[in-house]
């Protein structure tokens, strides 16, 4: 065995295997974005179920609203936010257990003849950083809570709960370890909710602070009403239907476009599955099924590409790089942070990509169906289908996948930049990097390499299985592994049936453009 081969096999590898389960496991106690995508779109329907036509008595708009909003808005958002409450309160229990783990620990002091810069002990300059990092998460936490207990008892006043809400809002004021601004906007809100009234000063000043969308406009409209104010009143019911109006709208387009891409979906894999079942090797399903890529190189040539070019350019060469940079940090100006995370991207792909063509260059002229690309073929229909047919599927396994994490395990930190973003440059930087680097980068590897590769120890299926899941652990989120690896067989399942690497970079374009346009419009609220 060569120098190369034991130094990769014995001490590469398993340096990125360990970078990758920490960076994994570093994300078990961070909060899943699902959970804060769901409040934006619980606000944005509360914004809509306040929308009122001018023909109240129109069935056909009536049907409309509530095929779009449920039945019971109100009691759906009350139940959201409960569990967003509750998740909250949890992180917020296991953040001040572990600062008081962390002061119940001695101090360990290095001694200083014989300092270990290699090893990080746990010395009273290690802990005081945890400690601040803790304390940091422990007033976000807090805030956040704060501002839930504010919108919950809103929600429980309008439902006719005010002692309810009455008590919501005591507790919060109670609570001396939050921001005052916080009390005193609870005590503002327990005033007008309660009987008689009380009208407290600044009230305007600290609603319009501390509560936006519909959480705002409703207590206002509840001050001007008590205040006998008529023309805040209107101009606040006036911006109140507008909002509505187009929070409806928006709604419309982030549910009604999936979910009938989900229903022609669904109509697909039927089909699919149906005409298998029919018509044996002769179906679709089955095109390609079996035929295996001849692969002349071997596991090290996989471990090369994978360790070397993904691997130590994602997390050790590129982070290096970008850290040398005469760039201020933290970023704050979100264009900078999304020219930021593409150059970052293509470093990377860059970087994977020659690993990738100087490994195989000693085999080209490469064998037939590697890395093809082939414009006149079916591939866009393969692509579209492909993208219908993932939805109700990653659809299903993403709801069991929020059973198991109950809202923790990380995600993809460009989606909240994405999500805040209502810069059209930076969007655009965004789209470029999710919308068109990432399905090229991606597919090539991933589709194009590792699943033909694995093919030489593995069937079709078992290849696609294997290297789907390494394309979901590639993400480095824990509660993403489930879904994205649901993503990658229909991707891989795309690609075995196509023999076309355009067909799975259509689809892979299609979902980013997709959550990306979601979490447009929902942070355009």
């Amino acid at each position: 065995m060569t120098i190369k081969r034991l130094v990769l096999i014995f001490v590469l590898t398993p340096i990125a295997v360990l970078l990758a389960v920490s960076s994994l496991f570093g994300s078990w106690q961070e909060p899943q974005f699902q959970s804060r995508l769901e409040l934006y779109q619980t606000n944005i329907a509360l914004q809509a179920q306040a929308w009122q036509s001018e023909d109240s008595n129109d069935d056909n708009l009536q049907a409309i609203r509530e095929a779009i909003l449920g039945e019971q808005p109100l009691e759906s958002a009350t139940k959201q936010y409960q569990e967003a409450r509750q998740s909250v309160q949890t992180n917020l229990d296991k953040v001040n257990n572990k600062l008081a783990q962390l002061r119940s620990q001695p101090e360990i002091t290095p001694t200083p003849p014989k300092p270990l810069p290699d090893v990080p002990p746990t010395t009273k300059t290690s802990r005081q950083g945890q400690q601040q990092q803790l304390q940091q998460s422990f007033k976000q936490l807090q805030k956040l809570l704060a501002e839930l207990d504010l919108r919950l008892g809103i929600l429980q006043a309008q439902q006719g709960q005010t002692d309810t809400a009455l008590k919501t809002w005591s507790e919060l004021q109670q609570r001396l370890d939050i921001n005052p601004e916080f009390g005193q906007t609870a005590a503002v809100l327990s005033g007008l909710w309660s009987n008689p009234p009380r009208l407290l000063p600044d009230a305007q000043q600290s609603i319009q602070k501390n509560l936006e969308g519909w959480f705002g406009s409703t207590a206002l409209i509840k001050l001007y009403q008590l205040q006998q104010r008529q023309d805040a009143l209107s101009t606040v019911k006036a911006a109140q239907q507008e909002s509505a109006a187009q929070a409806v709208i928006k709604l419309g387009v982030i549910g009604t476009i999936p979910t009938l891409a989900a229903l022609n979906g669904l109509i697909l894999l039927i089909f699919l599955f149906a005409q298998r079942l029919l018509k044996g090797k002769a179906s679709l399903l089955a095109q390609n099924a079996d035929v295996l890529w001849s692969t002349p190189w071997d596991g090290e040539t996989i471990l090369q590409v994978f360790v070397l070019g993904f691997f130590f350019m994602g997390q050790l060469f590129v982070p290096l790089v970008i850290s040398l940079l005469p760039i201020e940090r933290p970023i704050i100006d979100v264009r900078l942070q999304a020219f930021s995370v593409l150059i970052s991207y293509l470093l990377v792909a860059s970087g994977a990509l020659l690993v990738l063509y100087f490994s195989l260059k000693r085999f080209f002229p490469l064998p037939e169906f590697w890395f093809r690309f082939r414009f006149q073929d079916n591939w866009f229909l393969w692509g579209l289908g492909g993208y219908c047919a993932a939805l109700p599927i990653v659809v299903v396994v993403s709801l069991i996948n929020q059973q198991l994490w109950q809202g923790q395990g990380g995600s993809n930190p460009l989606l909240q930049l994405a999500l805040e973003s209502q810069d059209g440059v930076a969007l655009g930087i965004f789209f470029s990097t999710a919308a068109i680097a990432a399905p090229f980068f991606e597919e090539i590897l991933f589709r194009g390499f590792l699943l033909p590769s694995l093919t030489r120890y593995l069937p079709v299926w078992g290849a696609i299985l294997v290297s789907s899941l390494l394309f979901a652990i590639a993400h480095l989120s824990l509660s993403e592994i489930l879904p994205l690896t649901a993503l990658g067989i229909v991707l891989g399942v795309v690609y075995t049936r196509s023999r076309n690497l355009l067909a799975p970079m259509l689809l892979h374009s299609l979902w980013n453009s997709g959550t990306l346009l979601s979490l447009f419009v929902l942070g355009s609220n």
